[in-house]
């Protein structure tokens, strides 16, 4: 049976690795970082943008929100998400727990799922791992997630012990549905295009008629207590994944807490498959990570910013806001080489958040996206030549120092 992605990791520097992720429609190089496509699509930023100067490889789906709008069975009708959106490159689909769990008084937890109400119009709905699972399969991404409990980051053991029981039930369920339905030819095939031949070949993928299994990932919890994080890792890999992903950080608990999880966690994964940061962080957060070996994350955090005038830098962040740009000729980072940063000038870009004009939000959650995918290929290349160690250093102080002009 073919596998449903290969992976291949191409070099090494302490646990900081490069690597080859091949799926049925992208060929990935990591580190990499996902754009977040919560609606099937990445907020202010077209897919042409993505596919072009942006180059991202693969871009995530929220299935909860994509669940109540439109609805699984209209994009089914449309032939799944790829097809809905447009999008011809590698989807990730999160399995809708995240969001679920975060209703805290809307929903009603048992052992066999999630009954919640909608966050929209208050309407009952239902969600187990095997819902999550088939709603999955239905939308056609390339990597697939389980349903799973997320425990706020300062729960108790006991609590946190309880959840991750749960988690490695539904961990089982969620295997046991999805093989089901890839072992029943459960196929997702594209009509052949010339455009899509074209994009195909770029990406190095095998054919323009793209089927296959999907792929699906296990994910890792235990809140902050490493003892728990350990047995919740033993008992993912026990059941078998294509990938393992780590949970349940950045949801509240302090840095220092989500540093040491990552530090005791990440080497102790499985070293022949892919290892997922699930919803981290800052480009400080990400080089950390990088440091201790895993090689895939996403963040809603690039684009959240650029919404609210916020702008990542090779000198810290940028608040366009601040007056003191007002007249300001230079561009958002000098050491960017984004279209925004090579065109539009930081007087500019203040001046059309300032009147509320839509392009402010989209240029600069533009430069945002291309500040992150920057930061993973100078990482990438930090590695590949084992200079990564010096890279880290001299990135995390330069975002440290963070001169007042740019605060």
């Amino acid at each position: 049976m073919e596998k449903p992605i290969d992976w291949t990791v191409t070099a090494s520097d302490g646990e900081a690795r490069t690597g080859i992720l091949k799926t049925r429609r992208s060929v990935i190089e990591t580190p990499v970082f996902m754009p977040v496509g919560t609606q099937g699509a990445v907020k202010g930023i077209r897919h042409e943008w993505l596919e072009g100067e942006l180059d991202a490889r693969i871009i995530l789906g929220n299935t909860y929100h994509l669940f109540l709008r439109p609805g699984i069975k209209a994009i089914k009708q449309f032939g799944g998400l790829h097809k809905f959106t447009s999008w011809n490159r590698s989807f990730l689909t999160d399995s809708g727990g995240f969001q679920v769990f975060s209703l805290t008084d809307l929903r009603k937890l048992n052992e066999n799922g999630v009954e919640f109400r909608s966050h929209l119009d208050g309407s009952k709905h239902f969600l187990s791992p095997e819902v999550s699972i088939e709603m999955q399969a239905a939308l056609g991404s390339e990597i697939v997630m389980v349903f799973d409990e997320c425990p706020p980051g300062n729960a108790g053991y006991d609590a946190t012990m309880v959840s991750l029981e749960l988690t490695a039930r539904w961990a089982g369920r969620s295997k046991a549905r999805f093989d089901e339905l890839q072992d029943n030819s459960f196929e997702f095939r594209v009509p052949s295009s010339e455009s899509e031949v074209i994009l195909n070949s770029k990406l190095g993928t095998r054919n323009s008629e793209l089927s296959g299994r999907q792929a699906l990932f296990g994910i890792i919890q235990g809140a902050g207590h490493l003892d728990l994080r350990k047995e919740s890792l033993d008992r993912t890999v026990e059941v078998g994944f294509d990938g393992y992903a780590i949970g349940g950080l950045s949801v509240g608990e302090e840095k220092s807490v989500m540093y040491e999880v990552l530090d005791f966690l990440a080497p102790k994964m499985p070293a022949d498959v892919p290892r997922y940061l699930m919803g981290v962080g800052t480009p400080e957060d990400l080089i950390e990570a990088v440091n201790c070996g895993v090689d895939m994350f996403d963040c809603v955090i690039p684009t959240r910013n650029g919404r609210t005038g916020s702008a990542f830098t090779s000198h810290g962040k940028v608040n366009i806001r601040n007056a003191k740009f007002a007249l300001d000729s230079g561009p958002l980072d000098p050491e960017c080489e984004c279209s925004v940063c090579r065109r539009y000038s930081l007087g500019y870009l203040r001046h059309l958040y300032q009147t509320g004009e839509m392009n402010a939000a989209t240029m600069i959650s533009h430069h945002n996206l291309a500040f992150f995918m920057k930061t993973m290929e100078l990482a990438r290349e930090a590695i590949r030549s084992g200079t990564f160690q010096a890279f880290r250093k001299e990135f995390l102080t330069k975002l440290g120092n963070n001169d007042a002009y740019w605060v």
